[in-house]
């Protein structure tokens, strides 16, 4: 009977992380500033409900996420962001870091963003014909991205480590 209550007050977790993860998506596609910070705040809780979960119930979680954001979000590119990195950044993290090897857990970290952003730019300039203007050199600008991916993956262990540490013992699960 207790296993069985557990499982339910799991489920009804992920379910009001869900609902939450796509309200920071609808927010990101309709408002007109922070859009980044709800991506990124939207990719937190699948991190919650691995841990709470495990990383399979994080995968069913990635997938609801995104089909239910393909349903409600009226701007249906705007999902792509998170379908391609943010979403599954947090399974890829579990993942990597369960290597405990931080110098190549890095490395594929950076791998696995610089993958993305290709993606990213190669569907906006080939499937939609949008040519990307940046005054910076691309160079440059490929720096600026790592430097700012290397500082969502801290925030983003500070998140697990402040989860973990003071919101997960006050939680009754």
């Amino acid at each position: 009977m207790k296993n069985n209550s557990l499982d339910t007050k799991k489920i009804a977790l992920n379910g009001i992380l869900g609902a939450l993860a796509v309200i920071c998506l609808l927010l990101a596609t309709v408002l007109p500033t922070n859009r980044l910070s709800f991506y990124a705040l939207s990719s937190f809780f699948i991190a919650v409900s691995i841990i709470e979960s495990g990383a399979r119930a994080g995968w069913l979680f990635f997938l609801a996420t995104s089909l239910l954001s393909l349903i409600i979000v009226p701007d249906k590119l705007g999902i792509v962001p998170y379908v391609i990195f943010f979403g599954l950044y947090g399974l890829v993290k579990y993942y990597i870091e369960k290597l405990d090897k931080i110098m190549i857990e890095y490395i594929l970290k950076f791998v696995y963003f610089n993958i993305c952003t290709g993606i990213a730019v190669l569907t906006v300039s080939k499937l939609f014909g949008y040519e990307l203007s940046i005054k910076l050199p691309w160079w440059l600008l490929i720096i600026a991205l790592e430097v700012v991916f290397f500082v969502y993956d801290i925030v983003y262990t500070l998140f697990i480590n402040y989860y973990r540490d003071r919101l997960k013992p006050r939680m009754k699960l």
